[in-house]
């Protein structure tokens, strides 16, 4: 297996997701694994708060929310699969051992199991 090849392949994607995660999220120092949504300001205090506005920052962060966490997912598959690649562990079902198919890593650089364990 031409692992150099799939190496380029999540880190390519690593920067795209990265990139994308920045816009709608920061990440915890504390805890780099973890991304956080970023909060939009909500001027819902005042007397003078428009109740339209309001509910649109409202719709922008959730939104934020459900795509920070579906990029979160991806950023934490790709590291993990860089990780396997410099421990030489890349390539290898989680759960039998075995190599995972080459067309399944295609597909899915990041790919944790084979197609038996999917």
């Amino acid at each position: 297996m031409n692992t150099e090849h799939f190496k380029e392949k999540l880190e390519a994607e690593f920067k795209s997701v990265e990139t994308e995660l920045k816009s709608v999220g920061t990440q915890n120092p504390e805890n780099p694994a973890d991304w956080e949504a970023k909060e939009t300001k909500m001027d819902t205090a005042t007397p003078m708060a428009d109740a339209n506005e309001a509910a649109d920052k409202l719709e922008e962060y959730t939104q934020n929310r459900a795509i920070n966490d579906t990029l979160e997912v991806r950023y934490n598959e790709i590291k993990t699969a860089l990780d396997k690649i410099s421990n030489g562990q890349y390539g290898v079902c989680e759960i039998g051992g075995e190599p995972i198919e080459e067309a399944r890593l295609e597909a899915d650089p990041a790919a944790r199991t084979c197609k038996a364990h999917m």
